[in-house]
């Protein structure tokens, strides 16, 4: 089975609000990425949570139908200058140009993505150790063993942030400050609820989709752990060894998720840059074809009459050339998604680079 075949293969997203909307109101920011973004719903299921070839879809309609409404609106003699011979043949010569020049340059990615891989035995051997190593940290620090799943082995240590803020809010309720316990609260009420949140996301979330790195980009642990940081700075005096344990021990998880994150976006990236790369030289096959039909068959004869006021040779060189747009299209909605999610995470860690969480 060549699981890398399937061009997108999505898993429902739900764009959940925060169990308790204001419980990081005063000490954090919203912890799903929509709200840190403050975007619309829309732009965030248009450039991430939508499959791409369903994006792909929208784009080469909006092309079609823009180009034969304006075509026939505003400007009169686009009809005729579609039925003459040397506007169609400088129409596909120049898109064959283009389907072959960026088929070209996307196998070029692939293969820089493949060579990511190779290596000799001696680095090979080192990328297991070094993968085997974080593993026996990982497991130590969830107190299990570590899942072969991507999904799983986020959800793990989701579980570990999640458990050690309870045993922190636990450990500091019988204490006199009562603004040290006030803070605490809020803030582990905050990691609980992101943490149900993104849980509930990746349960059932298989590596290939969007839907695993979704989740991961939905907890907001760079925040949490500058705010493990101050807590212990400011209420040095109030604490105890064995709460400044606890915090150690819930940073240290925190901090254990920006790795995770970042290697699973890793993966995701090359498997959708190879799923990309596989899509255009499939789909370059009979654009190409399309594009040769129109240079040798159509003439200013072929396909008289016309619909709904629409001239019949009109609507299909329109439709032959978004047909041979699609590489590109498909091209467009891929590095999208690419670009966006690596804008957001830029930064590995408490650095806040979007003045939207400031």
């Amino acid at each position: 089975m060549n699981s890398a075949v399937d061009p997108d293969e999505e898993t429902d997203i739900e764009f959940e609000t925060e169990l308790d909307p204001d419980a990081d109101a005063d000490i954090g920011t919203a912890n799903t990425m929509r709200q840190r973004a403050d975007e619309s719903r829309i732009k965030i299921w248009i450039m991430l949570a939508a499959n791409r070839l369903v994006v792909t879809g929208l784009l080469a309609l909006i092309v079609f139908v823009t180009v034969t409404l304006v075509g026939a609106e505003f400007y009169p003699a686009f009809h005729a200058d579609l039925q003459q011979e040397d506007t169609i043949e400088t129409i596909f010569s120049t898109m064959i140009g283009a389907i072959i020049t960026g088929t070209t340059l996307v196998v070029t990615i692939s293969q820089l993505v493949i060579s990511q891989e190779n290596g000799p035995l001696g680095d090979q051997h080192e990328r297991m150790s070094s993968t085997m190593n974080v593993r026996d940290y990982t497991r130590e620090l969830v107190d299990r063993p570590v899942p072969a799943d991507p999904s799983a082995f986020l959800r793990h240590i989701v579980n570990a942030s999640e458990t050690r803020a309870r045993k922190l809010r636990e450990a500091v309720a019988g204490k006199d400050d009562e603004e040290l316990k006030a803070e605490v609260n809020e803030f582990t009420t905050s990691i609980i609820g992101n943490a149900k949140q993104v849980r509930k996301q990746l349960d059932g979330a298989n590596f290939g989709s969007f839907g695993v790195l979704f989740a991961a980009l939905n907890y907001n642990y760079g925040w949490k752990i500058f705010h493990v940081e101050r807590i212990e700075y400011e209420y040095e005096e109030s604490l105890t060894d064995d709460d400044r344990s606890l915090l150690e021990d819930l940073r240290s998880t925190l901090a254990m998720f920006g790795p995770g994150r970042e290697h699973i976006k890793t993966l995701y990236f090359e498997w959708a840059l190879i799923n990309l790369s596989q899509l255009i030289l499939y789909i370059s096959v009979p654009a190409l074809i399309i594009a040769g039909a129109m240079l040798a068959f159509i003439g200013e004869s072929s396909f008289p009459g016309s619909t709904f006021g629409f001239a019949h040779m009109t609507l299909v060189v329109t439709a032959a050339f978004t047909i041979t747009l699609l590489p590109h299209l498909l091209l467009v909605s891929y590095i999208a998604r690419v670009a966006t999610v690596a804008k957001r995470t830029l930064a590995i860690g408490p650095l806040i680079l979007r003045d939207s969480q400031r």
